[in-house]
Protein backbone atom coordinates (compact mmCIF):
# COMPACT_ATOMS: atom_id res chain seq x y z
CA UNK A 1 0.00 0.00 0.00
CA UNK A 2 1.26 3.82 -0.49
CA UNK A 3 0.54 6.11 1.68
CA UNK A 4 -0.27 10.13 0.18
CA UNK A 5 0.23 12.16 3.33
CA UNK A 6 -0.26 15.70 3.40
CA UNK A 7 -0.90 18.46 5.86
CA UNK A 8 -3.58 21.62 5.55
CA UNK A 9 -2.45 24.30 7.71
CA UNK A 10 1.13 22.83 8.98
CA UNK A 11 3.91 20.99 7.48
CA UNK A 12 4.46 17.57 7.88
CA UNK A 13 7.84 16.16 8.89
CA UNK A 14 9.14 13.37 7.51
CA UNK A 15 9.45 11.23 10.96
CA UNK A 16 5.31 12.38 11.19
CA UNK A 17 5.04 10.39 7.69
CA UNK A 18 6.88 7.68 9.38
CA UNK A 19 4.84 7.45 12.43
CA UNK A 20 1.39 7.84 10.19
CA UNK A 21 2.71 5.49 7.75
CA UNK A 22 3.41 2.78 10.72
CA UNK A 23 -0.26 3.74 12.39
CA UNK A 24 -1.59 2.89 8.59
CA UNK A 25 -0.09 -0.99 8.51
CA UNK A 26 -2.24 -1.90 10.82
CA UNK A 27 -5.58 -1.70 8.00
CA UNK A 28 -2.66 -2.54 5.44
CA UNK A 29 -3.27 -6.24 5.33
CA UNK A 30 -6.98 -5.75 4.35
CA UNK A 31 -6.27 -3.67 0.84
CA UNK A 32 -4.88 -5.01 -2.46
CA UNK A 33 -1.28 -4.39 -2.89
CA UNK A 34 -1.82 -1.56 -5.32
CA UNK A 35 -4.31 0.35 -3.02
CA UNK A 36 -3.42 4.36 -2.36
CA UNK A 37 -4.16 5.93 1.27
CA UNK A 38 -4.86 9.58 0.98
CA UNK A 39 -4.12 11.44 4.78
CA UNK A 40 -5.10 14.52 5.01
CA UNK A 41 -4.02 16.20 8.38
CA UNK A 42 -5.35 19.45 9.59
CA UNK A 43 -4.54 21.59 12.11
CA UNK A 44 -7.50 23.96 13.20
CA UNK A 45 -7.71 25.73 16.20
CA UNK A 46 -7.04 23.23 19.36
CA UNK A 47 -7.19 20.29 17.11
CA UNK A 48 -6.49 17.53 14.51
CA UNK A 49 -8.36 16.72 12.04
CA UNK A 50 -7.41 13.47 10.19
CA UNK A 51 -8.87 12.60 6.83
CA UNK A 52 -8.24 9.17 5.74
CA UNK A 53 -9.48 8.05 2.21
CA UNK A 54 -8.80 4.78 0.12
CA UNK A 55 -10.17 3.97 -3.13
CA UNK A 56 -11.02 0.65 -3.77
CA UNK A 57 -12.09 -1.43 -7.64
CA UNK A 58 -15.50 0.07 -6.83
CA UNK A 59 -15.99 1.88 -3.49
CA UNK A 60 -14.36 4.45 -1.59
CA UNK A 61 -13.18 4.15 2.15
CA UNK A 62 -13.11 6.97 4.06
CA UNK A 63 -12.76 8.44 7.88
CA UNK A 64 -12.89 11.82 9.23
CA UNK A 65 -11.53 11.74 13.02
CA UNK A 66 -10.55 15.25 15.20
CA UNK A 67 -8.85 14.77 18.52
CA UNK A 68 -6.66 17.08 20.20
CA UNK A 69 -3.44 14.75 19.84
CA UNK A 70 -2.62 13.88 16.02
CA UNK A 71 -1.57 10.22 16.97
CA UNK A 72 -4.69 9.75 18.57
CA UNK A 73 -7.06 10.88 15.84
CA UNK A 74 -4.79 8.63 13.26
CA UNK A 75 -5.56 5.65 15.59
CA UNK A 76 -9.09 6.61 15.64
CA UNK A 77 -9.03 6.67 11.92
CA UNK A 78 -7.54 3.38 11.33
CA UNK A 79 -10.20 1.47 13.66
CA UNK A 80 -13.02 2.99 11.52
CA UNK A 81 -11.20 1.83 8.61
CA UNK A 82 -10.50 -1.73 9.94
CA UNK A 83 -14.57 -1.60 11.24
CA UNK A 84 -16.00 -0.48 7.54
CA UNK A 85 -13.74 -3.15 5.71
CA UNK A 86 -14.98 -6.06 7.44
CA UNK A 87 -18.89 -4.83 7.55
CA UNK A 88 -18.34 -4.43 3.68
CA UNK A 89 -16.85 -7.91 3.58
CA UNK A 90 -19.75 -9.45 5.46
CA UNK A 91 -22.06 -7.66 2.99
CA UNK A 92 -20.41 -9.04 -0.06
CA UNK A 93 -20.85 -11.94 1.63
CA UNK A 94 -24.14 -11.93 1.46
CA UNK A 95 -24.65 -10.33 -1.80
CA UNK A 96 -22.19 -13.07 -3.48
CA UNK A 97 -25.08 -16.08 -2.57
CA UNK A 98 -27.44 -13.93 -4.33
CA UNK A 99 -25.21 -13.07 -7.37
CA UNK A 100 -21.80 -14.73 -7.90
CA UNK A 101 -20.68 -11.19 -9.50
CA UNK A 102 -19.91 -9.82 -6.23
CA UNK A 103 -17.05 -12.79 -5.84
CA UNK A 104 -14.17 -11.22 -7.21
CA UNK A 105 -14.41 -8.20 -5.15
CA UNK A 106 -14.92 -10.40 -2.05
CA UNK A 107 -12.07 -12.13 -2.82
CA UNK A 108 -10.11 -8.46 -3.22
CA UNK A 109 -10.66 -8.30 0.48
CA UNK A 110 -7.65 -10.33 2.56
CA UNK A 111 -9.72 -11.26 5.90
CA UNK A 112 -11.47 -13.88 7.12
CA UNK A 113 -15.16 -13.50 7.85
CA UNK A 114 -17.08 -15.94 9.69
CA UNK A 115 -20.57 -16.30 9.17
CA UNK A 116 -22.02 -15.77 13.09
CA UNK A 117 -21.09 -12.84 13.51
CA UNK A 118 -23.81 -11.22 10.86
CA UNK A 119 -25.06 -8.07 12.76
CA UNK A 120 -23.08 -5.98 11.86
CA UNK A 121 -24.63 -5.61 8.30
CA UNK A 122 -27.23 -2.83 7.69
CA UNK A 123 -30.48 -3.02 8.55
CA UNK A 124 -33.31 -0.20 7.87
CA UNK A 125 -35.46 0.58 10.51
CA UNK A 126 -38.15 2.54 8.92
CA UNK A 127 -39.12 3.01 5.56
CA UNK A 128 -40.54 6.19 4.12
CA UNK A 129 -43.03 7.65 1.34
CA UNK A 130 -43.78 10.78 0.43
CA UNK A 131 -44.66 13.18 -2.79
CA UNK A 132 -41.72 14.83 -4.89
CA UNK A 133 -43.13 17.74 -5.91
CA UNK A 134 -41.50 19.99 -8.69
CA UNK A 135 -39.66 22.82 -7.18
CA UNK A 136 -35.94 25.11 -7.41
CA UNK A 137 -33.03 24.57 -5.21
CA UNK A 138 -33.67 27.19 -3.32
CA UNK A 139 -37.07 25.73 -2.60
CA UNK A 140 -35.77 22.92 -1.33
CA UNK A 141 -33.55 24.50 0.91
CA UNK A 142 -36.11 26.41 2.86
CA UNK A 143 -38.05 23.35 2.63
CA UNK A 144 -35.62 21.12 4.12
CA UNK A 145 -34.59 24.15 7.24
CA UNK A 146 -38.62 24.34 7.65
CA UNK A 147 -38.45 20.49 8.44
CA UNK A 148 -34.98 20.83 10.55
CA UNK A 149 -33.77 17.92 8.53
CA UNK A 150 -29.84 17.95 7.21
CA UNK A 151 -31.31 16.54 3.58
CA UNK A 152 -34.26 17.23 1.00
CA UNK A 153 -35.01 15.08 -1.88
CA UNK A 154 -37.22 17.05 -4.45
CA UNK A 155 -38.42 17.46 -8.47
CA UNK A 156 -36.00 19.79 -9.94
CA UNK A 157 -38.40 22.02 -11.50
CA UNK A 158 -35.80 23.00 -14.29
CA UNK A 159 -34.13 19.68 -15.35
CA UNK A 160 -37.11 17.69 -14.37
CA UNK A 161 -34.86 15.49 -12.61
CA UNK A 162 -34.73 14.16 -8.78
CA UNK A 163 -32.11 16.39 -7.08
CA UNK A 164 -30.80 16.03 -3.00
CA UNK A 165 -30.25 19.29 -1.02
CA UNK A 166 -28.00 18.94 2.08
CA UNK A 167 -26.86 20.92 4.57
CA UNK A 168 -22.94 20.23 4.95
CA UNK A 169 -20.86 20.56 8.15
CA UNK A 170 -19.52 23.99 7.86
CA UNK A 171 -23.41 24.95 7.64
CA UNK A 172 -23.95 25.71 3.91
CA UNK A 173 -25.29 23.58 1.51
CA UNK A 174 -24.39 21.42 -1.14
CA UNK A 175 -26.60 19.82 -3.99
CA UNK A 176 -26.50 16.38 -5.66
CA UNK A 177 -27.94 16.13 -9.30
CA UNK A 178 -27.36 13.04 -11.19
CA UNK A 179 -25.65 12.78 -14.35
Amino acid sequence: MRYNIKGKNMEIGERTKEKVSDKLDRAKKLFPEDAEATVVIKNEKLEYIVEVTIPMSKRVVRAEVSADDMMTAVDKAVDIIERQIVRYKKRLKTQMKKNAAFKAEYDAINIPVDDADDDTLYKIEKSKKFEIRPMSAEEAVMQMELLGHSFFVFRNDETELINVVYKRKDGSFGLIEPE
